[in-house]
This record gives structure tokens, C-alpha cells and sequence, in this order.
């Protein structure tokens, strides 16, 4: 994996950590192992191993892409949105834009776009790993 996208990853996988974000782990010996990333019980060592360590051959976090928002969601979302405050050039103020990616972090959307570079799997309705939350 190139520095830069172990980096996108490594910073992915920090903001979600409040939220439990369930992972997939392979390890260097071959076996796979999967369950909730959180601050916790594991991020620590996980987050060492496979970054800095390199004991962990690969990690990719269980994520939603934007297009699977339920209509309910989506209103949400666009609440969240207009409830920014936008400037004279049209950027919404930083501090604003905070509950908008918390919203997007606790719902495990993929606003990275992990999925279409194979750094994430892809939650679907016969791979969640969130349906007992």
C-alpha cells in the first residue's frame, strides 16, 4: 500500500474510533481475524501493528458508500448540511461542517472514498457487521 493511501486509512480508522468501526484484519501468518475497532480495548495495539509494526499484513474497515443512504438518511444529512453556515465565497465554516462528518463517522459512510480504492469492504445487505448494534 502506497504511503499515501496508508495514511488516508490510518486517519479513517482514527475519526471512527468513538463509533466501534468493525474491521477485518489479516496477519502476517495468514489468518484473518474481525470485530470492532475502539478506543477502548484495541485500537492501540492494532493501529501499532499494522502501521508501524507491520505485523498486520493488511486492515480494512466495514464501510457504506454514500449511495446506500436510506431516504431518511439522506435528510439528515441534507439537515445537517443547511445547517451550516456558508461565507461570502461559499465554504461553510469549519467548525460547522463537525456534525456533519461526526454524522458520517457514526453512520460508517464512506465520504473517502476507501471502498473504490480497496482499502474498505463494502457493507451490503448480506455483509453487515452492524446489524446487531
Amino acid at each position: 500500500m502506497k504511503e499515501e493511501n496508508k495514511q488516508l486509512l490510518f486517519t479513517d480508522l482514527c475519526v471512527r474510533l468513538p463509533y466501534h468501526v468493525r474491521c477485518k484484519i489479516w496477519l502476517e501468518d495468514g489468518t484473518t481475524e474481525e470485530g470492532p475497532l475502539d478506543l477502548e480495548h484495541n485500537y492501540g495495539d492494532v493501529l501499532q501493528d499494522a502501521f508501524f509494526y507491520h505485523k498486520i499484513k493488511d486492515i480494512k474497515p466495514y464501510l457504506r458508500p454514500m449511495s446506500s443512504m436510506t431516504k431518511e438518511e439522506k435528510k439528515i444529512y441534507n439537515d445537517l448540511l443547511l445547517n451550516t453556515q456558508v461565507s461570502e465565497i461559499y465554504f461553510p465554516d469549519c467548525e460547522d461542517m463537525i456534525p456533519v462528518f461526526d454524522w458520517l463517522n457514526k453512520n460508517m459512510f464512506d465520504y473517502r472514498g476507501l471502498i473504490p480504492k480497496g482499502h474498505a469492504i463494502k457493507v451490503t445487505k448480506d455483509n453487515n457487521p452492524y446489524n446487531d448494534l
